[in-house]
Formats: structure tokens, C-alpha cells, sequence
């Protein structure tokens, strides 16, 4: 038995939604949730917009970067939350997968993304709740 639950966010670029959702869980659960992201074809660079619109609530997302997924962060994670992935995610018995369909930041600006941002806080909070229930 693990001593926190592990938790993989994954999405095509790893480079907004994921992201976010990583972030936020990070922010919310207080080192009680280990958090990871990834992505099936990673971008060279987070998304400017998606940096500037989790500054604007107080988290620092700038020193982040895209990351690969592969099998062992997918292994290791006891929830995959998915986000438009497809089906490059694997899929391994065990695990508990959700399929968070939410608009692609891609290409937007940070007037878009904001309401994609708070989408996924009112569902990482949900999560949250989910997996570490009464915390203090």
C-alpha cells in the first residue's frame, strides 16, 4: 500500500490541460497526493497562456516542461486522468482511469483559458476530495 495516492495527468502536448490539472492537484493537496504529468506527443514548451493564467491565481507553472509518457509513470499511477490522449494511453489492469473532456488551450488566450483553468480546479477538487476524503 502506497502511502499517498499517485496521479498522472495526461494529455497530447503536456503542455496546458495536463498541466494545470498537475498543478492545481499539487497546490490543493498539500504533499498529500503524489502528482505527474504527461503527454503522447510533448510539446518544446508549456503554453504561454496557460503559464499566464495559473500566475494570475498564485501558481508558478514557468519552470515547467512537456514530458513523455511512458509506461512507468502510467504503472506507478493509481488514477490516469486522461484529456483528449486518444488512445495512446496504455492501459493496465487495477488502475482507475477518467476521461476529463475539456477544450484544448492550444492556440488560445488567456481570456479562453481561464474558464479551462477553473473547469479543472472544480474537478481536481472533486478528485481531491475522492482520494484524500476528510483532510484537515
Amino acid at each position: 500500500m502506497k502511502e499517498k495516492p499517485e496521479v498522472l495527468f495526461v494529455c497530447v502536448h503536456n503542455a496546458g490541460r495536463s498541466q494545470m490539472a498537475a498543478a492545481l492537484l499539487d497546490h490543493h493537496a498539500q504533499g498529500a497526493v503524489h502528482v505527474r504529468s504527461a503527454g503522447s506527443t510533448p510539446a518544446e514548451q508549456i503554453n504561454p497562456a496557460v503559464v499566464e493564467a495559473m500566475a494570475e491565481i498564485g501558481i508558478d507553472i514557468s519552470k515547467e516542461f512537456p514530458k513523455p509518457l511512458t509506461d512507468d509513470v502510467v504503472r506507478d499511477a493509481d488514477a490516469v486522468i486522461t484529456m483528449g490522449c486518444g488512445d495512446a494511453c496504455p492501459i493496465y489492469p487495477g488502475k482507475r482511469y477518467l476521461d476529463w473532456d475539456l477544450p484544448d488551450p492550444a492556440g488560445k488566450t488567456v481570456e479562453l483559458v481561464r474558464p479551462i483553468r477553473d473547469e479543472i480546479d472544480r474537478r481536481v477538487t472533486a478528485l481531491l476530495e475522492e482520494l484524500v476524503p476528510a483532510r484537515s
